[in-house]
């Protein structure tokens, strides 16, 4: 059984949004129509609180994109975005959410970041998707989204270390890049295992 995992296809990372990703509406037809062959359709959603940890609104002196040690580790600042309820954490509208079995929401504790599907940011408190995945006899996964050297990158890595096999789809994802993470992403799942397609 093969899931595809579409990872924060949301307004607030599509362009206009608090945390644009270059192109980020241009995967969403692609996306779409990727759907209809996989044996189950995961989405995930960015759901913070309005004073999340990792905005940089709520540290003094900070800018978005600083850098700052949190309790799990480093942690990038970002600007407020994907605030539960908001505009911007909705899906994007041409996005077919009525095709997923499932939706996955992350980053609604305050106090700790959550890039991955599977895992936040402490790489110990689990979201459930792996349980869910093997009760429903998933053993592969193909991952496409934004931002490819964020939430992508780190949903992919963990899906390969936990036993999946692992693929993304590099014309159906789109990247932050910032400050090199790009290259840095593609090194960590290359060395995870993760396949690209």
């Amino acid at each position: 059984m093969h899931a595809l995992l579409v990872i924060d296809v949301q307004n607030d990372f599509c362009p206009g949004g608090a945390l644009a990703v270059t192109g980020g509406d241009e995967i969403v037809a692609g996306i779409n129509a990727q759907m209809g062959h996989f044996d189950a359709v995961v989405l995930t959603q960015d759901w913070h609180p309005g004073d999340h940890s990792s905005f940089a609104s709520v540290h003094d002196g900070k800018e978005p994109y600083d850098m700052i040690d949190m309790p799990y580790g480093a942690q990038v600042l970002w600007p407020d975005h994907c605030v539960q309820g908001s505009e911007g954490a909705a899906f994007h509208r041409l996005l077919h959410t009525d095709r997923a079995d499932l939706i996955i929401r992350k980053g609604y504790n305050p106090a700790i970041d959550s890039y991955s599907a599977f895992f936040e940011n402490d790489h110990e408190t689990p979201t459930g998707l792996e349980g869910y995945f093997r009760t429903r006899g998933i053993s592969e996964v193909t991952l496409v989204g934004l931002a490819l050297d964020f939430c992508v990158n780190f949903s992919a890595v963990d899906a390969a270390q936990l036993g999946f096999k692992a693929h993304v789809r590099r014309d159906l994802s789109r990247a932050i890049d910032l400050n090199g993470s790009l290259d840095e992403a593609e090194k960590a799942m290359t060395g995870a295992g993760v396949k690209f397609e």
